[in-house]
C-alpha cells in the first residue's frame, strides 16, 4: 500500500470517527421525552389587542401615549377638538332657560283663567236668580252661559299650553343631557390596562366616527395555541393544568390552564413546518397563562415570544422535574 492510499484511509477514518462522536453526543443531549400522561405542542404567546375607537367624528386634539408605554384602564389617553360642541352645549342651556319662562308664562295664564271662570261662574248664579224674579230676560242668562263656556275654554286651553311648556323644557333638557354625553366622548378613554401596540392617528387628524387612535395589548389576557392530535386532545379537558417554557425563558416554567378546546378537528396550518404534520386533522388547544405569573412579569411576557406548551391529560400524573413549580 503506497503512502497516498495509506492518507485516504486515515483522513477517511478520521472523519467516520468524528461523525460518529457527534451523533453520540447529539443523541445524549436530545430532549427527555414527556412521561405518559402529557402532551406538548409548539407556539406563541399571543395577547388579545383592543382598539381605542371614537364614537364620533372629529379632528384629533390630543394623543398623549408613545408606542410601547403602558396605560392603565380609564385613563384619557386622547381628544377631540370640542369647540363646536361647547358652543351648542352653552345654546341648549339658554334653551332650558327660555322653555321654563314659558312654562312660568302659561301657568300664569292658567291662574288667570281660573279668576275668569269664576268671575263668569258668579255672573251666571247671579243671572239665574234675577231671572227666577223677573228681573232680567232671558237673553242675558244666555249671554252669561255663553260668557261662562268661553271661560272653561279659555282654561282648558291654558292648562293645555303649560303641558306643552313642561315637553319643551324636558326636550331642551334632553338635548342638553345628548350634548353632555357627546361632549364626554371627545375624551377617548383606555378600555383596559395594556401596552400601546399600534399608534394608528396623531394630533390634527380627522377621525370618523369608528376612527381608531391606538392599539393596546392587554397583557392579562395572554395565551399560546397549539395543536394536538385527536388521541390526545381528545384526553384534554377545560382548566387541565398546564406548563409553559419560552423559548427566550429557558429556565422559567410558567403556571398555565387549558382555556379552550376546539369542538371539531380541522388541517393544522400553514405554519407547521412539515407536510406530514399539515396533512393530519389537529384538535386547537389554548394555554392561558396564570394571571398572577402575568401580573408579576407584566414587562417580560411579550406577544410573539415562541415557546411550547405542555398539557396534563392525567390528573395524578406527576410532572417531570424540568416542568415542577416549587417542587410540584
Amino acid at each position: 500500500m503506497n503512502r497516498s492510499s495509506l492518507g485516504k484511509i486515515l483522513v477517511f477514518a478520521l472523519i467516520f470517527g468524528l461523525t460518529v462522536a457527534t451523533g453520540f453526543y447529539l443523541y445524549q443531549q436530545r430532549p427527555a421525552g414527556l412521561p405518559g400522561g402529557f402532551a406538548s405542542g409548539n407556539g406563541r404567546l399571543e395577547a388579545t389587542e383592543v382598539d381605542v375607537a371614537t364614537k364620533i367624528a372629529g379632528r384629533l386634539a390630543e394623543l398623549g401615549p408613545r408606542e410601547g408605554d403602558y396605560v392603565e384602564a380609564g385613563a384619557v389617553v386622547a381628544r377631540l377638538d370640542a369647540d363646536d360642541l361647547r358652543a351648542q352645549l352653552q345654546a341648549a342651556k339658554a334653551q332650558i332657560q327660555q322653555a321654563q319662562r314659558a312654562v312660568d308664562q302659561s301657568r300664569a295664564g292658567v291662574r288667570k283663567s281660573q279668576s275668569e271662570v269664576s268671575l263668569a261662574g258668579k255672573t251666571l248664579k247671579r243671572s239665574e236668580e234675577l231671572v227666577g224674579k223677573g228681573f232680567i230676560s232671558r237673553n242675558k242668562l244666555d249671554t252669561d252661559q255663553t260668557g261662562m263656556e268661553g271661560a272653561m275654554a279659555g282654561m282648558a286651553q291654558a292648562r293645555g299650553k303649560v303641558g306643552e311648556a313642561d315637553a319643551g323644557v324636558a326636550a331642551a333638557m334632553a338635548k342638553a343631557e345628548s350634548l353632555r354625553v357627546t361632549l364626554a366622548d371627545t375624551a377617548l378613554k383606555a378600555p383596559i390596562a395594556g401596552r400601546v401596540l399600534y399608534r394608528l392617528a396623531e394630533p390634527g387628524e380627522v377621525l370618523a366616527a369608528g376612527g381608531k387612535s391606538l392599539t393596546l395589548l392587554d397583557l392579562s389576557d395572554m395565551f399560546m395555541t397549539i395543536y394536538l392530535p385527536t388521541d390526545k386532545a381528545g384526553q384534554v379537558a377545560l382548566g387541565s393544568a398546564a406548563r409553559i417554557v419560552l423559548d427566550a425563558l429557558p429556565g422559567q416554567v410558567i403556571p398555565a390552564t387549558v382555556s379552550f378546546v376546539a369542538p371539531k378537528a380541522q388541517f393544522t396550518p400553514r405554519e407547521v413546518e412539515t407536510r406530514t404534520e399539515r396533512e393530519k386533522l389537529m384538535f386547537r388547544i389554548k394555554v392561558k397563562p396564570d394571571a398572577a405569573w402575568l401580573a408579576a412579569h407584566r414587562d417580560l411576557a411579550k406577544g410573539g415570544m415562541p415557546g411550547v406548551a405542555y398539557v396534563r391529560l392525567d390528573a395524578n400524573a406527576a410532572w417531570p422535574a424540568n416542568l415542577q413549580i416549587n417542587g410540584k
